[in-house]
């Protein structure tokens, strides 16, 4: 198996990293060795030219995701300065990855949370609209 990694208008192709980095997949994020949460958010669906059951994550807020992560991963971002169009990194995960079974208790996590958080959103809204009919 080999991984790609692009960069600018070029690709680079590699075989798989040593994995001397560790990797913790978290309902908001990725921690490297540690390090601080690159904040993220994840989908899993079905996507033109990748397998089902392929994950993508995206980096949050225009940050870039780190220099192990890039190894790692296929990390893609398609900006291109000169037309002023920019986008967030992102990467595909496929079901043969390493990292597949931890990417996807994070896209379960998140979906739980965001799941949680909306229940609490529906509750205060039935509980404004007793108060307002009352």
């Amino acid at each position: 198996m080999r991984y790609s990694m692009d960069i600018g208008a070029e690709r680079f192709h590699h075989s798989p990293p040593a994995m001397t980095a560790t990797f913790k997949f978290f309902w908001n994020g990725i921690k490297v060795n540690n390090g601080p949460l690159q904040k993220a958010s994840f989908s899993i669906g079905n996507t033109l030219n990748h397998p089902q059951g392929t994950i993508t994550i995206y980096a949050k807020n225009y940050r870039r995701f780190s220099a192990e992560v890039w190894e790692a991963f296929d990390v893609q971002n398609d900006s291109d300065s000169m037309t002023d169009y920019f986008e967030t990194d992102r990467i595909r995960v496929r079901p043969d990855h390493p990292f597949y079974a931890q990417a996807l208790k994070a896209v379960h996590a998140s979906d739980a949370h965001h799941s949680k958080m909306q229940a609490k959103r529906e509750e205060r809204w039935a509980q404004r609209r007793q108060l307002a009919a009352a």
